[in-house]
């Protein structure tokens, strides 16, 4: 993943007075929930890669998929950075973020959406198949990750699905290096928000609607009434675009 943008500047950026580190400091995931029975279990249908938000868990991004594609496999990632360890004797997993904020701009955004990128992406090659499909399947933060891995490594992944997402700008070098070539894949994109979203700035929501436009074969709808959160509706409409881009089949 070295070029020449790399070798001239450094993809860390300055430190976080949110989540102690700097923006782009190197992550690693560690802690990954499978779905019942290992994401071998159906190897021939597509393999979910579940991305959570700020603040969320592995646990939250498992339910979802028990919803829209439950005979498929999944490995729901939690987010290395933590923001809250779980109470003694709790079974809940605690408060985790790919991000060093909830909502970076600019060059920190750049900096943090390719060091969470890589990191995903690295743990994608370590261990699942090279030629098993693969689909990032991201909720706010984790919708930026999974469009992110696209401007990494397009030819990794059959499909990217960002609810309630936004986009890094790409305007540090070397953080967004197959933008250029990414239009070239034509990948199917599945990306929903809520119009009462009070969490993303709309401009931000509609700005990452144009720039996947451009660069991905794109599916975008707005909800009436929804704010950052999910719905029914969103679950119903993702079920029919898996249907229709042949990444679920509904059935074993």
């Amino acid at each position: 993943m070295s070029n020449e943008a790399n070798a001239e500047r450094p993809l860390i950026g300055r430190e976080s007075t949110t989540v102690p580190g700097h923006f782009g400091d190197p992550l690693t995931v560690e802690h990954v929930l499978a779905s019942r029975g290992g994401i071998g279990q159906h190897p021939t249908h597509p393999l979910f890669l579940c991305l959570h938000g700020w603040g969320s868990n592995e646990e939250e991004m498992a339910d979802i998929m028990r919803l829209i594609a439950p005979y498929n496999d999944f490995a729901a990632l939690r987010g290395p950075l933590t923001l809250a360890e779980p109470e003694p004797g709790s079974r809940e997993p605690g408060n985790y973020a790919w991000l060093h904020d909830s909502l970076p701009v600019g060059e920190d955004l750049d900096y943090d959406a390719y060091a969470a990128a890589v990191a995903v992406d690295r743990g994608v090659a370590a261990n699942i198949p090279s030629d098993r499909d693969v689909v990032p399947l991201g909720f706010s933060q984790g919708g930026l990750v999974a469009v992110h891995l696209l401007r990494l490594n397009p030819e990794r992944y059959r499909a990217v699905i960002s609810l309630s997402g936004f986009n890094a700008p790409g305007q540090v070098p070397g953080t967004a290096p197959a933008d250029d070539r990414l239009a070239d894949y034509d990948i199917p994109v599945f990306y929903t928000y809520g119009k009462l979203d009070g969490v993303i700035p709309k401009y931000e929501l509609f700005a990452a609607a144009a720039w996947l436009e451009e660069h991905t074969w794109l599916k975008t709808k707005s909800y009436h009434g929804l704010d950052h959160n999910v719905s029914l509706e969103e679950f119903a409409d993702l079920r029919q675009w898996l249907l229709d881009h042949d990444i679920t089949s509904g059935v074993l």
